[in-house]
């Protein structure tokens, strides 16, 4: 049997799905406004509910919200007449997506919402729907061609989409930055690549802090039982002045035969490179790499001068942050 190209079909159904976002695009109106600001601020939960294809994207937004920081879940429309209506308070907000808005399903769910106050929100793509009707905020999807006809593609596209830009819109309302994001993503590789320099950074007793009159013999010491590869020297004010890698000291002893009784403050480099404890691994990386070094020395805002942790490039590779 002679293989065939399905390539057109995907081009087809992509290009039918663009369309439907295109359409949706221009048609995002005041009510899209409304509705971030009533999830925004939520002191309660924010409940998806849909019936089919629509209650899977229910499930994913509701997903994307939470990981944003608006505390949401899913409700299974199938469940919500057999008790799961009593997990919607009075104080959250119900989003219920639907096509044709007139699924039976959504009935009861609808009529709890009246009964109790609950706010409602409808996505929906039919103006003389149930659902829209009942609707305190009504999002209005347009109508859309799906793939062959009837498969649900880009109706459920359009759906998603609005999902997503009201979970990101409701994070933008609320400064959720990356470092919010980072406390609800400890894991996996978004975790690794949202951890700070102070997540991973060698602090306390660990740093190979010297003074900077001390002797070359008796730094060799520090620095042979820090095992960092570097030494962090101090001035009598506790002030961070220079730095010394071994790289140097090897140089150095190579040239200087009194090396081991000079103070370090002569063979230091000045003006070590910093960090601050809040900036990204990841950035720690890239200057290191720029730089063509292992250890950043780690400070705060306010006091530039006070070494609080060393990075080395080691322990970030050891934490999965490329």
């Amino acid at each position: 049997m002679k293989r065939k190209t399905f390539i057109p079909v995907a081009k087809d159904v992509i290009s039918l799905e663009i369309k439907a976002l295109q359409n949706l695009k221009n048609k995002i109106n005041k009510s899209f406004n409304e509705a971030v600001f009533q999830i925004a601020n939520c002191n309660s939960k924010v409940i998806l509910c849909g019936v089919g294809k629509s209650g899977l994207i229910a499930s994913k937004i509701a997903a994307t919200l939470a990981s944003v920081g608006t505390p949401a879940f899913s409700l299974l429309a199938s469940e919500a007449s057999h008790g799961d209506l009593g997990m919607i308070s009075k104080k959250d907000i119900l989003i219920l997506i639907s096509n044709s808005g007139d699924t039976s399903e959504l009935k009861n769910i609808i009529q709890f919402a009246k009964r109790n106050k609950i706010l409602l929100i409808g996505i929906v793509s039919k103006k003389k729907s149930i659902l829209y009707k009942a609707s305190d905020i009504k999002l209005l999807i347009p109508s859309v061609t799906e793939a062959e006809g009837i498969v649900p593609t880009a109706s459920t596209t359009s759906q998603l989409a609005l999902g997503d830009s009201l979970a990101i819109a409701s994070m933008k309302y609320k400064k959720f930055g990356k470092m919010d994001f980072k406390k609800l993503h400890p894991a996996g590789s978004l975790g690794a690549q949202l951890k700070t320099v102070e997540d991973i950074m060698i602090t306390g007793k660990n740093i190979p802090f010297v003074k900077d009159n001390l002797k070359m013999n008796e730094a060799l010491k520090v620095l042979s039982k820090k095992k960092l590869g570097i030494l962090v020297i101090l001035n009598n004010l506790k002030k961070t002045v220079g730095i010394i890698t071994d790289g140097q000291i090897r140089r150095f002893a190579q040239k200087n035969t009194n090396f081991s009784k000079l103070p370090v403050k002569k063979i230091m480099t000045k003006k070590p490179i910093f960090i601050n404890k809040d900036e990204l691994a990841a950035k720690a990386l890239s200057l290191m790499n720029n730089m063509k070094i292992t250890s950043l020395l780690v400070n705060v805002k306010n006091k530039p001068s006070k070494t609080i942790g060393v990075i080395h490039i080691h322990t970030i590779l050891q934490s999965n942050i490329t």
